[in-house]
């Protein structure tokens, strides 16, 4: 009997060519998560079956490249756009085997910019860019990291100030502590002060009780840190 293994071909259409194709996800049961760090980055057991790696799915006839939170919808304007910008340049590329760290990076780099061409939420592109940091840190680049924490706390406080985030997964909570939380990572400490203080007020009205004691651990540690 063949050993089952981690990864599998998933059909996937294309939203924006409806070109058919399959890319690779790993099977829950391989998915092993030893701990998470306070921007929730999720530890793996065994790099090889970084779930993450997976996350996006890349057109290998027209490169456009999209998560499963994008929207169906183009706006006006924006097929054009992505034809410019990214169809006519893109020299067909391969990415639905196995990927290293390398091809996780560049195809959520891919997806960053098509998110961006097409005004996809901007709840949804601070999700892009938070996992490229994640990728970069698991790299030890912090240059590289540090440059798309600053980019996905912008796109979350954008989402925040626009509501874009309501309806999706992400809480007002989460996404407030997040925005403390990498203010914290790119040292704009008034900033974090500022956004986990915004979370504990919100205490007695959320069911997100880890979230706000999160929040007030990282007020506390900031307050001991400037105490010294």
């Amino acid at each position: 009997m063949e050993e089952l293994q981690p990864a599998f071909d998933r059909n996937v259409e294309c939203i924006y060519c409806n070109h058919k194709f399959t890319t690779k996800k790993i099977r829950s049961r391989f998915i092993k998560v030893t701990g998470y760090d306070s921007d929730f980055r999720p530890q793996y057991t065994n790099s090889g079956t970084n779930a993450l790696f997976y996350n996006i799915s890349v057109c290998a006839q027209c490169g456009f490249s999209f998560s499963d939170d994008f929207t169906k919808y183009f706006a006006p304007g924006t097929r054009e756009l992505i034809q410019e910008r990214i169809t006519s340049k893109w020299n067909p590329t391969d990415y639905s085997g196995e990927r290293t760290a390398e091809d996780a990076i560049k195809a959520y780099k891919l997806a960053g910019f098509c998110a961006t061409l097409k005004k996809e939420k901007h709840i949804t592109i601070a999700g892009i860019f938070l996992r490229i940091a994640w990728l970069y840190r698991e790299k030890e680049d912090h240059e590289q990291e540090q440059r798309f924490l600053k980019l996905a706390r912008h796109e979350y406080l954008e989402s925040y100030t626009t509501d874009d985030f309501k309806g999706t997964q992400v809480s007002e909570v989460r996404l407030l502590y997040l925005a403390g939380e990498l203010s914290t990572r790119i040292g704009d400490i008034p900033a974090a002060v500022k956004y986990f203080s915004m979370v504990i007020e919100k205490q007695k009205q959320t069911v997100e009780t880890k979230l706000v004691d999160m929040a007030k651990e990282r007020w506390q540690e900031i307050r001991e840190k400037q105490k010294q």
